[in-house]
């Protein structure tokens, strides 16, 4: 079976204050949205911002806890990109969890936070390689 996502799904309280967060602070753009729901097209797969009560109603889950014990993360093709994009999330509506530093096994990377407190990391990694379309792979 192919190893692959097709859709994250994050649930936020606020859907203009998140979109201003995406669209301001990564300067994505939208390709659909509703009162409800904001999709993004990535390199491969789509990422969707919904409302808290609407997502809980498609999962018919309630009470949906955050922030969850994950991270999703943007890789930068240079290590001087990390601290500039992580100070415009930042002003976006994010905020930093971590500042950004060079850890142990190489590379440069830092937390912020969304507004729904979702974590990203924010990283320049020696060991990913970034072609022109923004696919992501491992290249040591």
């Amino acid at each position: 079976m192919q190893q692959q996502i097709a859709v994250i799904t994050l649930s936020v309280a606020d859907l203009t204050r998140s979109k201003t967060f995406y669209v301001d602070g990564f300067g994505w753009t939208p390709i659909f949205e509703n009162d409800e729901i904001v999709f993004y097209q990535m390199n491969g797969l789509m990422l969707g911002t919904w409302l808290d009560g609407g997502l809980e109603g498609d999962m018919g889950r309630e009470g949906l806890k955050r922030p969850g014990a994950f991270s999703l993360a943007h890789n930068v093709r240079d290590p001087e990109h990390v601290g500039p994009l992580m100070n415009r999330l930042a002003s976006s509506g994010g905020r930093i969890l971590r500042q950004a530093d060079a850890p142990p096994q190489g590379g440069f990377r830092g937390y912020v936070a969304d507004p729904d407190d979702h974590s990203w990391e924010i990283a320049f990694n020696p060991a990913w390689r970034i072609n022109e379309e923004g696919m992501v792979t491992f290249g040591l």
